[in-house]
């Protein structure tokens, strides 16, 4: 006969298998805080290396003019420059220019101390070159239409355009030459500031640091200058000569060029306010003058007053 003795019975558990458990967790603990130790080690050593590159970058920046030109400073290359050129001559624009009135005003651009100051009259097919062979300096554009500019800036952020409201007309052109020179001691006078101006030919009405700035090359080319009702470009002409007389610092010459200036209103504009005697090349389409600096009472456009021409009326 079986026992059956049901007693309940004592189960011992050996000490060793209770220490061998206690251990594993232990082991387990220390295992999980290494890696979370080395977790956040390795995410603080990340952020402070991201924040010293950081702020590295913008000390290279914003920092002395010497880390500027570092990064950026440097002239264009050459080989950029003359595919810039070449594709902006081969632009299916209707009105573009041509290599052979790109390359002069490249040139000068090209050298230029920096930062260049370029001041261009005219929204063009080749806006977006201007800007990119001045990168370095300060290019600002002036254009006839105040929508067309403040669209223009709208799709390219990077441009400066200013509107100006011309008020010649290309049939008043003898008798507005006429009347700047009949005030050459008093509001047309070649060395003034413009701001205060009310000659007939002077712009007056723009922004007040452009008058400021000593502008190192100038380019005419705008606004319209087809037709008798048409504004003509008397009045950047003549704007442009005098800027260019009444610099107060920086280079002491500055590059004009005329484009167009096979017609009428450009040439003798041309001649009368910027002078023959500072032509130094041309041909029909791009006149490029070289105007000085002249003292406060000077009171003539040209030195040699036998190279004005005369105030015929210009054809339309």
């Amino acid at each position: 006969m079986k026992n059956s003795n049901s007693n309940p019975k004592l189960i011992l558990l050996h000490p060793y298998i209770q220490k061998q458990g206690s251990s594993n967790r232990l082991w387990l603990l220390a295992f999980i805080s290494f890696f979370t130790i080395a977790f956040l080690l390795t995410l603080i050593y990340t952020r402070e290396s991201i924040i010293s590159k950081t702020t590295a970058i913008s000390t290279t920046v914003t920092g002395p003019s010497s880390s500027v030109s570092t990064l950026g400073g440097a002239p264009l290359p050459t080989t950029v420059i003359n595919t810039l050129l070449h594709y902006a001559s081969k632009s299916n624009e209707s009105y573009h220019m041509a290599y052979s009135e790109l390359k002069p005003i490249s040139d000068v651009l090209r050298k230029c101390s920096s930062p260049c100051n370029f001041l261009v009259f005219g929204l063009t097919p080749e806006t977006l070159l201007w800007k990119a062979l001045n990168h370095n300096g300060r290019t600002v554009f002036i254009d006839e239409n105040r929508y067309y500019a403040s669209y223009f800036e709208e799709l390219h952020p990077e441009i400066d355009a200013f509107d100006v409201q011309y008020t010649t007309k290309i049939s008043e052109t003898r008798e507005l030459i006429a009347s700047a020179k009949e005030q050459i001691r008093n509001e047309c006078r070649p060395v003034q500031n413009l701001l205060f101006s009310e000659c007939k030919l002077g712009i007056n009405d723009l922004p007040n640091h452009v008058y400021e700035v000593d502008w190192d090359v100038i380019l005419i080319d705008g606004p319209r200058g087809n037709g008798p009702e048409g504004p003509g470009r008397m009045q950047p002409i003549f704007t442009s000569g005098v800027l260019a007389r009444s610099k107060k610092g920086g280079n002491p010459k500055t590059h004009i060029f005329i484009h167009d200036y096979y017609r009428d209103v450009e040439k003798i504009s041309g001649n009368e306010f910027l002078c023959k005697e500072n032509l130094v090349e041309h041909n029909n389409m791009l006149a490029h003058f070289v105007v000085e600096r002249m003292e406060e009472n000077s009171f003539q456009y040209c030195r040699n007053k036998s190279n004005t021409s005369s105030t015929k009326a210009p054809s339309p």
